[in-house]
């Protein structure tokens, strides 16, 4: 005796994603050359993911999506795909748009517009009615991008001022310069770990769940999900003044601040219950589905229309990676020979210069240098004219970030005179506490790494330049582990002191610069 199929309602459960085998063959298609079009922007996320604490949660994106889509599979009754083949064409807008955050060395650029374009693949398959059906499971996929790092000094901002308000309220007695808060007990520093980015991020990826499972309305959905992006905000800085507060209580910063990612992870533990709990009274989780209107006849063209939507949308996000593979061919570095810096008699060469494995090819060298007593190693890399700033601020970062290290920063470097020297920056990190100075020229001028930066390189990649791009990283030799922060501020003087004493490195490196056109 067979048994009778699940329902829902009085439809099977077995049919309620039916309308969507006219889109199958098309999606696959689509999907796949998406994925080996853009498996770069794909890598780079996944590995974020595993890095980065405040992305971990990007893995349960997908299941989540697809539980959101079980969730609503009451509210596809009815529907099926109606493939429209001329919604391909709004690919190549954005297109144009990944042509220019890929020049500009903009990953999470890039990464937001594949996920829009896997968008508009299942907007062209699905057709209007099944793609508004499924908007929210599509829309949370977005979430799969680690998108908001750029945030962090905003946050740290927000949260320093919550401090200093905070301790003028309370009485304590506080100096704060920056980002450092010094009270009587001890001092404390508001790293890029105690912004709140890792809680503002998960916050958000929850009320976006959260709203969609609990609520009908578009007005509510939007109210709670802003409600997830100011109260984690508004959380943390009271969480920082809190561990402020406490070693002030308790008589000692360190023995406040020990525990502080702990007490982080708790604080925000009860942020989200008060979130639920402020949610729950305007619920609408227990009302049914709003209808999706007349039901859809099947059209006998849709496997056709579906597999010519997949391939359109394939061949048009195809356009601006092959444009991309021929100006990178175009861009080849020649080999070539670098010279060491000149900066006798300030220094005095510790045996040859060296050419690192990376730079096999003549493009980088490594010098090793004692100046006025103090070892020092001096890189420089050369990259191609038509470079983008994605790979001169990738070897800008493996070169100033010490492994493992925390709470990196970055300074301008400041002459005898107070003003900034052009181009050049030290970048500090903590536990241990590293420190490097790093110039940077584009097109035989300084530069600071910035948007500005970014335009210029983006035009030099197309329209080449007459100097390339140089980077020069300067690092005392040090047991960084064991080294003493307290002189750090003396061998930065050093190093800033060496600068100004010969100007004529610039020069140096316009020859190094014209030589490698």
């Amino acid at each position: 005796m067979s048994q009778p199929a699940a329902t829902i309602g009085d439809e099977p459960l077995t049919n309620t994603l039916n309308g969507l085998r006219d889109a199958r063959l098309g999606l696959a298609i689509g999907l796949i050359v998406l994925g080996l079009l853009f498996h770069a922007e794909i890598t780079a996320a996944v590995r974020t993911w595993i890095d980065s604490t405040a992305y971990n949660h990007c893995f349960l994106v997908i299941p989540i999506a697809g539980f959101l889509l079980w969730d609503r599979r009451s509210s596809l009754r009815g529907l099926t795909a109606a493939p429209m083949p001329i919604v391909a064409l709004l690919v190549l807008p954005l297109g144009v748009a990944w042509l220019a955050a890929e020049r500009l060395g903009i990953m999470e650029g890039r990464q937001l517009i594949a996920v829009s374009m896997a968008q508009v693949l299942f907007l062209a398959l699905l057709g209007r009615r099944l793609w508004l059906a499924m908007l929210g499971p599509l829309l949370y996929l977005y979430f799969l991008v680690p998108f908001g790092d750029f945030l962090t000094p905003q946050l740290q901002d927000v949260t320093t001022w919550f401090i200093q308000h905070g301790v003028d309220i309370l009485g304590i007695p506080a100096y704060i310069d920056g980002y450092i808060i010094e009270i009587p007990e001890g001092t404390f520093f508001v790293a890029e770990a105690c912004a709140g980015l890792r809680f503002l991020i998960a916050s958000i990826a929850f009320g976006a769940l959260y709203s969609l499972l609990m609520y009908r309305s578009p007005v509510r959905r939007i109210l709670f999900i802003a409600a997830s992006i100011i109260i984690p905000i508004i959380a943390n800085g009271f969480r920082a003044l809190g561990i402020v507060a406490l070693g002030h209580v308790l008589g000692s910063a360190e023995a406040a601040a020990t525990d502080h990612v702990l007490y982080g992870w708790i604080f925000f533990s009860i942020v989200i219950l008060m979130l639920i709990a402020l949610g729950l009274p305007f619920r609408e989780d227990g009302e049914p589905d709003a209808p999706n209107g007349s039901p859809m006849t099947p059209d006998p063209r849709a496997t056709r229309q579906g597999l010519i939507a997949g391939l359109a949308v394939a061949a048009l996000a195809a356009l601006a990676p092959v444009l991309v593979l021929g100006l990178n061919e175009a861009s080849a570095m020649p080999d070539m020979t670098l010279k060491p810096l000149d900066l006798a008699p300030s220094c005095v060469a510790d045996g040859a210069p060296s050419v690192p494995v990376a730079g096999a090819s003549g493009r980088a060298i490594v010098q090793h240098v004692t100046c006025d007593g103090t070892a020092m190693t001096i890189e420089i890399e050369v990259f191609s004219p038509h470079s983008t700033a994605a790979p001169v601020n990738g070897e800008r970062r493996h070169l100033t970030r010490y492994p493992d290290a925390e709470d990196t920063s970055e300074a301008p470097m400041l002459t005898r005179a107070g003003g900034p020297m052009p181009g050049w920056r030290f970048v500090r990190a903590s536990d241990p506490p590293f420190f490097a100075a790093a110039g940077l020229w584009i097109d035989g001028q300084p530069r600071t790494p910035g948007i500005a930066m970014r335009l210029l390189m983006a035009r030099t990649s197309v329209m080449g330049a007459s100097y390339a791009p140089v980077l020069i990283v300067i690092t005392p030799v040090e047991d960084w582990p064991k080294f003493d922060i307290r002189k750090r501020p003396g061998l930065e003087r050093q190093i800033t002191d060496l600068l100004e004493a010969h100007p004529e490195i610039s020069d140096q490196v316009r020859v190094i610069a014209a030589g490698a056109r």
